[in-house]
């Protein structure tokens, strides 16, 4: 019998080469059949790094492996005593966050959000997109965070960790609810999300658009529909996300897209393809981001390359490593979102080129924080005086 915990380490250290990593990964036993799996990124659900044991579904002798459940959506309640997280990440372009959700079911195997799965002892791989918690109290932390003496007034950024607009919004509503909040108090926020359930909340970005109070970045890896649908099943076709640019941008909303992220040797050909198809669309603005693979998420996405493109296999990790000091990642501010060395640069190049012919990036107006008024709704407590 394998030891998984010893195998999981071999599998993935590039001093061993992938050659050893091919067949740990193929005789390991560690990937859940496909029936149980089915509509799912990640192939397997690895313990998390602070768990002392790691287990795996063994076969009895009596096929009992076919009769386990497929991972089915669950769904639990978490109430946070607070909703705004606050970074002083010197390469991101802002300094407080707000996550409806933990986990999410769109199920990009790319995911660097994987690994907060870990802090509450539950895998980076499966369960991460289908152990998920809603935050139904988000919208009345928020107004009494935003309504204590001394709020500095800053642009709040949703949909940074897991997307604020997964699936499960359209039962939840808990992004209609923050929104409201934010709209009342002309407070400034930024969206990311690949979803198109972003429309349903037209109304009220439009209006907050007229005050400059909100932006809408649509992230857009691909537009090959295979590819998407293994890479990001659960998330909306690449035209979906286009038609949602368009229809963004027609009601006045400011729209970027995040050609993100950019997977050398499988989706790095496709940038100028992408960054044409947003800016005939109506975006105004673009961005990208190298692929990361932090902790978790490097094993995860190994076996998902392997799974469905195994030819680009040594290619891929070969291009990556080059930009990332010979490693699967590299977390040193400014080098963990571009990388560095000359594949890296021609990234960069290309971009840069395509952004300037398209007239993309030519004029950002940060949004407004002079017309904040700070909420005095219920659960917010009153002054004295």
């Amino acid at each position: 019998m394998l030891d998984i915990a010893h195998a999981d380490r071999a599998a993935f250290d590039p001093a061993l080469g992938t050659d050893y990593a091919n067949r740990i990964i193929a005789e390991g036993g560690a990937r859940i059949g496909p029936d149980r799996r089915r509509g799912r990124g990640a192939g397997i659900n690895p313990a998390g790094r602070f768990e002392p044991f790691a287990r795996r579904d063994i076969d009895d002798g009596w096929d009992s492996l076919e009769n386990l459940p497929a991972f089915r959506t669950e769904v639990q309640v978490e109430k946070p005593r607070t909703i705004i997280t606050r970074n002083t990440s010197p390469d991101i372009s802002f300094d407080r966050s707000v996550n409806p959700y933990r986990g999410c079911e769109h199920g990009c195997v790319y995911c660097f959000a994987r690994p907060s799965h870990s802090y509450i002892g539950l895998s980076a791989g499966l369960d991460f997109e289908t152990k998920l918690f809603a935050k139904p109290n988000a919208a009345q932390l928020l107004e009494r965070e935003l309504s204590r003496p001394g709020y500095a007034v800053r642009s709040i950024a949703i949909g940074t960790n897991t997307d604020p607009y997964q699936p499960i919004e359209k039962q939840h509503r808990i992004m209609r609810e923050i929104l409201e909040v934010l709209e009342a108090a002309n407070h400034p926020v930024g969206i990311v999300t690949k979803s198109a359930l972003v429309l349903r909340d037209i109304d009220i970005l439009s209006r907050m658009a007229d005050k400059g109070l909100a932006r809408v970045a649509l992230s857009l890896t691909t537009m090959d529909r295979k590819l998407a649908r293994t890479m990001e099943p659960r998330a909306a076709t690449p035209q979906k996300r286009i038609d949602a640019i368009r229809e963004l941008s027609q009601a006045g909303i400011p729209t970027m897209v995040m050609t993100a992220p950019v997977i050398p040797g499988l989706t790095d050909s496709e940038i100028e393809r992408l960054l044409e198809a947003a800016a005939t669309a109506g975006a105004k603005e673009a961005g990208y981001v190298l692929l990361r693979l932090p902790l978790e998420v490097s094993q995860i996405f190994k076996d998902w390359l392997l799974r469905h493109y195994p030819d680009r296999y040594r290619h891929v990790l070969s291009l990556l490593r080059s930009m990332r000091d010979g490693k699967d990642y590299d977390a040193e501010w400014t080098k963990r979102m571009r990388g560095t060395g000359p594949y890296a640069h021609q990234i960069k190049r290309r971009f840069d080129l395509a952004t300037k012919r398209l007239g993309l990036n030519q004029e950002r107006k940060p949004l407004r924080t002079d017309l904040f008024v700070p909420p005095r709704g219920a659960g917010v407590q009153l002054s004295l005086i």
